[in-house]
């Protein structure tokens, strides 16, 4: 357990320390008016209170990406820790920061708008399609899992489990469909704090029991080799709670509610950071729960999935309570972050075909689609029994693949304005590697050889990091 509370220690520092250089280095001015009132229009720019703001932002970025990512990631061992916390610190927080600051700098536009912006028309078309696409995959991801665990309950068929998928995508059309303050204003941040007692109340089961699990010193080997090598596997497993391209669809919704440059720092990367103490959390019970002995205690599998792993945990620990938590953990959380996921892709399809969203017929227009398509995700992936695992695979890519480029948009803006561009640059060459290598290593993909798919990362940082350097040359 010291490894856990080490760790917990970091993360905190991280925001106080990390987050204030930061913060200083984009240098925010509360005498600019922002989106929220600029670009009024009472559906999607409606200026919100900063802690109901910050609580939002927590439960649109995390949802239960912090706690499937990390159940799945703490299955490597305890190298688990270190990638929810130095990626959290110096790339995800820095990630979501830079683009929610740069969000409201641009009167609240999307990521494609953003990267259009800084890396030019033909990036913002790649990003468009991308963004979207990702953001049909947590859509689809975050049906999936809650559709299964109200389906299990209620028979377990197939049909079962579509019928749920149809019932949450009729809530999505409603609420995407809404103004932000109407729905997500005032019920997600009741969510988002019972996403965080849940943590909170587990950590102290914790350090209750103190269980005896793996230890960073212990070393950094592989637990489960069938999962994959830890590099990349691990980086793409664990998206959420250190780094996450999502994030940037979502920081542009909450960009367009803040009342201050100046609230950003605990709203974006503070909002981060709490996720990383979630993702943490989950890491340590997961591996109380693999490797500890939790598993057998609870009549459980090691081979249980991660939404089974959140209810008997849940349950098994925390009681009737514990049961409520579950169901709000593994059920209404994901419903609110693929809520918003479609909600990002109406704004940014919108954004780029120039369809003003005041008129709801608009919002119709655009969203339809958008669940049609998500719809026949889910029915080509219900009937497999390991379709959870597949889908996340490739939203894990995709969002790590989205990170890394808005990773290297932050770094361009950062040096048009002469600042210290390294804060980006290094985590934007790092995840070069870890999506090319993934992309050529995986299953989904190529299924390669890892020693050609670490080749093919090494080459593709090099073409990347070479580009960036013949364009500060010429910009410099």
């Amino acid at each position: 357990m010291a490894s856990f509370f080490i760790a917990l220690v970091a993360l905190l520092i991280g925001y106080l320390v990390y987050g204030k250089f930061v913060e200083r280095l984009f240098g925010p001015d509360d005498h600019r008016r922002t989106p929220a009132y600029s670009q009024a229009d009472g559906v999607d720019y409606i200026p919100l209170p900063a802690w109901k703001v910050f609580m939002i932002q927590f439960l649109n970025i995390a949802g239960t990406g912090p706690i499937f990512g990390a159940i799945m990631g703490a299955q490597f061992g305890p190298s688990s820790y270190l990638w929810i916390v130095f990626g959290c610190i110096f790339a995800g927080a820095v990630h979501d920061y830079l683009c929610g600051m740069l969000s409201v700098r641009h009167n609240g536009v999307g990521v494609p708008e953003l990267v259009g912006t800084y890396l030019g028309p033909v990036a913002r078309k790649i990003m468009l399609v991308f963004s979207v696409f990702l953001l049909l995959m947590v859509g689809t991801v975050f049906v999936y899992s809650p559709a299964i665990i109200l389906g299990d309950k209620m028979g377990g068929d197939t049909q079962m489990v579509m019928t749920w998928c149809l019932i949450i995508f009729f809530y999505y059309i409603i609420a995407t469909m809404l103004p932000i303050d109407k729905i997500i204003g005032r019920i997600y941040p009741l969510f988002a704090f019972s996403l965080m007692f849940m943590a909170v109340a587990l950590c102290f089961v914790l350090i209750k029991d103190m269980p005896n699990i793996p230890e960073v010193w212990d070393g950094l080997d592989n637990m489960k080799p069938s999962a994959g090598p830890i590099f990349p596997c691990l980086f793409i497993t664990i998206a959420c709670g250190a780094l996450s391209g999502f994030h940037a669809t979502q920081s542009p919704l909450m960009a367009r509610c803040m009342q201050q440059e100046k609230q950003g720092r605990p709203i974006f990367y503070g909002a981060m950071i709490a996720e990383g103490v979630v993702a943490l959390i989950w890491a340590a019970v997961s591996s109380y729960f693999f490797y500890g002995g939790a598993a057998e205690a609870l009549g459980a599998s090691l081979k249980s999935s991660a939404p089974q792993v959140v209810t008997l945990v849940s349950e098994g620990w925390l009681g009737t309570l514990g049961g409520v938590l579950a169901l709000l953990g593994v059920v209404a959380a994901p419903i609110t972050s693929g809520d918003t996921a479609f909600r990002s892709a109406r704004l940014i399809i919108s954004e780029f075909v120039h369809l003003n969203q005041r008129k709801i017929v608009n919002r119709f227009i655009i969203c339809i689609p958008l669940f049609l398509i998500a719809l026949g995700l889910l029915w080509f992936n219900i009937a497999d029994e390991n379709g959870f695992n597949v889908i996340w695979n490739y939203f894990g890519w995709a969002n790590q693949s989205l990170a890394t480029i808005v990773l290297w948009t932050e770094t361009v803006y950062l040096v048009k304005q002469h600042k210290f561009f390294y804060i980006t640059l290094i985590p934007a060459m790092f995840m070069t590697v870890v999506t090319v290598s993934f992309l050529i290593l995986s299953p989904i993909a190529f299924g390669l050889d890892k020693n050609i798919a670490y080749i093919c990362g090494a080459v593709a940082v090099v073409v990347a990091t070479g580009w960036f350097c013949h364009w500060y040359r010429k910009n410099s």
